[in-house]
């Protein structure tokens, strides 16, 4: 009996598929389904418009999937996107080349900069209270700090 009444909806199965997909698309987080979702609606119009046997409607939807899958990953890979403010998740790295002034010395390597209205932990050779000096790095939420020369 079911299998009688998916039989005679035809490409609607495509249509009922493609719908529940993206459904799913929507409750599962990530773009997993979305593809599949296309792909059934791209076969379920091709059945409709030729009447194609069910088992090539299967195989190309199988293509379709796997080639909309690797499409989607060649042409939307976010590894390969430029920022225009690479920094911005970074806030240390943005202070890179800025001179500051210490707030507690930094002895034995350790101290702490002041950068506009924060303090900082701060790491580089020791610099008494007041000095000036350059952030040349970052290590975790330290700034990496160097003496600035009095003729600098």
């Amino acid at each position: 009996m079911l299998k009688d009444f998916l039989y005679n909806l035809g490409a609607w199965n495509w249509f009922i598929a493609a719908v529940v997909l993206i459904v799913l698309e929507l409750i599962v987080p990530g773009v997993h389904f979305l593809w599949f979702g296309l792909a059934a609606i791209i076969v379920g119009g091709v059945a409709l418009v030729s009447g194609i046997a069910w088992q090539w409607q299967v195989i190309i939807f199988a293509v379709l999937a796997v080639a909309m899958v690797f499409l989607v990953r060649r042409y939307a890979n976010s590894a390969g996107m430029r920022s225009d403010t690479p920094d911005l998740n970074v806030r240390g790295a943005q202070y890179i080349g800025r001179i500051v002034v210490v707030s507690d010395a930094i002895r034995q390597g350790r101290g702490k900069v002041r950068v506009g209205d924060t303090v900082w932990h701060a790491e580089g050779e020791d610099a008494a209270v007041g000095a000036r000096v350059k952030v040349v790095g970052v290590d975790g939420t330290a700034l990496v700090v160097e003496r600035v020369d009095a003729d600098a």
